[in-house]
Formats: C-alpha cells, structure tokens, sequence
C-alpha cells in the first residue's frame, strides 16, 4: 500500500484539525510555563498550511513541503516557527518528485524532519521542549529503517514511545526557552511543545492506519 499525493496533502489538513480541537489545551499547558499562546501559535500556523495546500500547484510531496515551510514560517514568528519550518523544508528533500509514498518514504521524512529540527533548536531529551517526544520517534524509526521490511506497525512502537517521552517532561526542570526562568517551578507540568508534537504524530500514526 502506498500514500498518494492526495492523501499526503488531507494528512496536512487532519493534523490541523487535531491542533484546532486541542488548541485550548495547549494554551493552557503554555500559561503554567510561558506565555499561554502555544496553542494559537500552532494554529495560526497549521491553518495558514491548509490554505496553502488548497491554493498550491504543486504536483509532488516535496515541493508541496517547501511551501508549507514557507507557509508556517511567514504565519508564525515564535521559536516554533523556524523549527517547524525547517522540518518541512528537510522532509521536502527526503519526498523531492514524489507523488506516492510507501512506508519507508515516510520514515525518511519524518527522519529528516526530526533531525531538522534538532539542529535548528539544539535541544536533547531531558531539557523538557518538544525533543522529548521527537528524539524517542527518531530512536525507533532509525532503528527499524535499517531493516529490508518496515510495515506500519513501526508506527505505534514510535508513538508508544513519544507518549513516554511527552509524560516525562511534566518531571523535568525546563532548560532552555522562557519556562527555564521557573527553574523547579517548572517540574509538575508537561511542555507544551511536546504535547503539540504527540498530537501531530499521533494524527499521523490514525492516518496511516486508514488510508495504508
């Protein structure tokens, strides 16, 4: 089974559907840490990638992807922004000319994408940002990628995995960002940025599961 082009465009639209509906919660998640607009922030910024999917004429993944870098980056000016963008601008390289997807395509783009934003944020699993549920993704999906078969199932290991990693950060002292100023006022909440990032992949593991 493989994606096709339209169904990689309507997972850009399911996943900004889930941020909207959990747009609320992220904001107040952020308002124990920082400035409580984590969850407008992240919507702001999949809306505007919905409306340039649906004005886009590109005709294959990748450089759909480098529109929707450019989307998210112009739509949101918070660190977020530029992690974010640099994920789809790395994913895009990984799809580049392509309009189906099998399994091991998506695992390269989430690789990219991942280890974009690592480099672009420099953050490390236990400074409670976003990485904490993104590392553990990447830790499985290199894992399995080096094998000859990789079936779906790959999926729900990585996302078992960014729950633990989401949960962990409610114990962690913030080390980078705003919320590092709490300094152990920090520790009893999770990041919102982890959060967010779940239910992205997540969105993403219940799309597979339909459409592959």
């Amino acid at each position: 089974m493989v994606m096709t082009f339209e169904q990689f465009k309507q997972l850009f639209v399911e996943i900004a559907d889930r941020i909207e509906q959990v747009k609320d919660e992220l904001s107040e998640l952020d308002r124990q840490l920082g400035d409580g607009d984590h969850g407008v922030t992240m919507s702001i910024g999949w809306q505007a990638i919905v409306d340039k999917i649906r004005q886009s004429e590109a005709s294959d993944c990748g450089t759909l992807l480098k529109e929707i870098a450019m989307a998210f980056l112009n739509a949101v000016g918070s660190s977020v922004g530029p992690l974010y963008a640099t994920a789809f601008l790395r994913g895009s390289a990984a799809l580049q000319g392509k309009t189906e997807l099998t399994h091991r395509d998506l695992v390269s783009f989430w690789e990219a994408a991942i280890q974009g934003i690592q480099e672009r944020g420099k953050a490390k699993i236990g400074d409670k940002t976003m990485m904490d549920t993104w590392l553990p993704v990447l830790g499985v999906l290199k894992t399995q990628s080096e094998k000859d078969e990789i079936g779906k199932d790959i999926y729900d290991r990585a996302l078992a995995e960014a729950e633990n990693g989401m949960n962990a950060t409610a114990s962690l002292v913030s080390q980078l960002g705003r919320s590092s100023r709490l300094g152990d006022r920090s520790v009893g909440h999770m990041d919102p940025g982890a959060v967010s990032a779940y239910y992205i992949f997540q969105t993403f593991v219940q799309y597979v599961r339909k459409v592959m």
